[in-house]
């Protein structure tokens, strides 16, 4: 029997050879960090070769971005489009509170010195649009009265950013998603936020 429909050369991408290529790399870099994971190394963990990995990634770095990536669930239109700072800090914590992501992102921040490029494309890739959204939440928070007028915005993501990387380096993992909302909304109640 024969197909009246020309099939595209190549073979069609698997999405379980993704997802365990993405798996892979995700558990290297929390267990060893960006300097010590290797493509060789992701390609023995999933199962493939370098060949299969190099034809889905450039290399190293856009592949652990796209594994830091995989683990974010904000990609759909309108999920940071949140309808106030309340939510925002219930999304953050909800994050926050699985010791996986705490763990990777641990290790994302400590690339700084040993992997600066990773932590770069990390932010060029979706950084930006986050961080975006946050600065509205607390525009519209600052214009309902909510925040002190006279608040600069970016300064006061900056000290929630702080925030955020000091509960990651002296909290325990175990921390649940209660203990931390109250963490990062004590924050920002001591910079003048009424809910």
């Amino acid at each position: 029997m024969t197909s009246t429909t020309p099939r595209a050369p190549g073979r069609p991408r698997s999405q379980e050879l993704d997802a365990a290529i993405l798996g892979a790399a995700l558990e290297l870099l929390i267990e060893y960090g960006a300097g010590q994971t290797s493509i060789e190394q992701v390609a023995q963990r999933a199962g493939v070769t370098r060949a299969t990995v190099y034809r889905r990634f450039a290399d190293k770095t856009a592949l652990l971005v796209h594994a830091i990536e995989s683990v974010h669930s904000d990609h759909a239109p309108g999920a940071l489009l949140w309808s106030d700072v309340d939510r925002m800090l219930d999304d953050w914590a909800e994050y926050l509170s699985r010791p996986r992501n705490r763990r990777m992102l641990r290790r994302l921040y400590a690339t700084v010195d040993d992997c600066p490029e990773l932590l770069q494309a990390y932010r060029n890739a979706n950084g930006g649009r986050r961080a975006a959204a946050v600065r509205d939440t607390l525009t519209r928070a600052r214009a309902e009265g909510r925040l002190p007028e006279t608040v600069d915005v970016e300064v006061l993501q900056q000290i929630l950013n702080g925030a955020i990387l000091h509960h990651l380096g002296t909290y325990p993992d175990s921390d649940g998603v209660h203990e931390i909302r109250t963490y990062l909304a004590g924050v920002l109640q001591h910079l003048g936020y009424r809910p």
